[in-house]
């Protein structure tokens, strides 16, 4: 009335997995729900029909209360062919299109090869609009510190778009996650937690002082872990001091890095069992690590959760949360892309 409209918040569900349609039938996925496994043996992957169903995701989203979603692909966490990427670079820009204000697709590039990445990520950027790039949380083999990796960090700070960290689908190549699923349940959260600490240790953050890194599953729950890391970062007193490798520190205090500099995404619980109560409990726990300003909200959809009632039950618990889930419902997310606005009206 009057005049006067209303804006409702938007929330935004920052890590949806998507596979296009033509990759999963390559691989022998489409219609089938089951792990791959690796070459000793360990599930490393789930093959899930939904990945490739965007208008399941739709509806989903519509029943759950989600109003966009971020998607990203597997395919491209860590492929050195540019081509591939930019194959999956425009299946995303297609889903943005086919589905106007829904989702916003984040980029893939060949994080390495310099000249291929900052041509690729410059087409995501200036041509197809993507707010961020994903990447695996570790590349090729090499650590997320690695100095090779300083072009792509450069390339990201002067766009001035945000990285998306996710585990890669591999294992962790550790002979004691030969059972009980362990590289899948424990060992995705380790890399997570190692590249967050690399990271800080190895002064990407110090050289890139622009950087927005979102990483996924509150950082494999690294926050848990800040008393042991603070204690062995004093460094002399554990005999590292002055070593090339192991004495490194960052310049500031791990706590700033932490609560300033990092985004977490608070994906990472598991479907199906008590769904309001696990997401709630594994949320609030990871409030007590890291900072509600630097957290945004995440379903992890199709993978850990895939069923539209578990999402919704899901949105409904963080949102029963009062004010920190509010900010993780929808008050941060402008944080990571600021013209979620004008993106929703597209």
């Amino acid at each position: 009335r009057g005049g006067v409209s209303i804006i409702m918040p938007i929330i935004v569900d920052f890590q949806h997995h998507y596979t296009p349609k033509e990759l999963a039938d390559a691989k022998g996925e489409a219609g089938q729900l089951g792990a791959s496994f690796d070459e000793n043996g360990n599930p490393a992957y789930l093959f899930n029909p939904l990945l490739s169903d965007l208008d399941e995701h739709v509806r989903m989203m519509n029943y759950a209360g989600i109003d966009m979603a971020v998607l990203s692909c597997a395919d491209g966490f860590d492929n050195p062919d540019r081509a591939a990427c930019a194959f999956i670079n425009d299946k995303m820009k297609q889903a943005e299109e086919d589905h106007r204000g829904r989702f916003i697709g984040l980029a893939h590039v060949p994080a390495l090869d310099a000249a291929e990445m900052e041509a690729e990520l410059a087409r995501c950027v200036d041509e197809l609009g993507f707010p961020g790039v994903a990447i695996g949380s570790e590349l090729q083999d090499r650590p997320l510190d690695d100095p090779a990796l300083d072009p792509f960090w450069q390339a990201v700070s002067d766009r001035g778009i945000y990285v998306f960290v996710h585990p890669l689908s591999k294992v962790i190549g550790w002979n004691r996650m030969d059972a009980d699923d362990l590289g899948r349940v424990l060992g995705w959260e380790f890399s997570l937690a190692v590249a967050a600490l690399r990271i800080m240790n190895g002064g990407v953050l110090d050289r890139f002082p622009d950087l927005r890194i979102q990483f996924a599953h509150f950082a494999g729950g690294l926050g848990r872990y800040m008393s042991r890391v603070r204690g062995f970062g004093t460094r002399t007193q554990w005999g590292t001091e002055g070593h090339a490798r192991h004495g490194r520190k960052p310049h500031n205090d791990y706590d700033w890095y932490i609560n300033n500099r990092l985004f977490y995404d608070n994906a990472g619980w598991v479907s199906p069992v008590d769904t309001a109560r696990q997401g709630l409990e594994w949320t609030e726990f990871g409030l007590k690590e890291v900072a509600v300003t630097q957290v945004v909200f995440a379903t992890d959809y199709p993978q850990a959760i895939r069923t539209n009632e578990d999402c919704k039950e899901y949105v409904d618990a963080i949102r029963f949360m009062g004010l920190p889930g509010e900010k993780i419902l929808h008050g941060n997310a402008e944080k990571l892309i600021p013209d979620l606005e004008e993106r929703r009206r597209r």
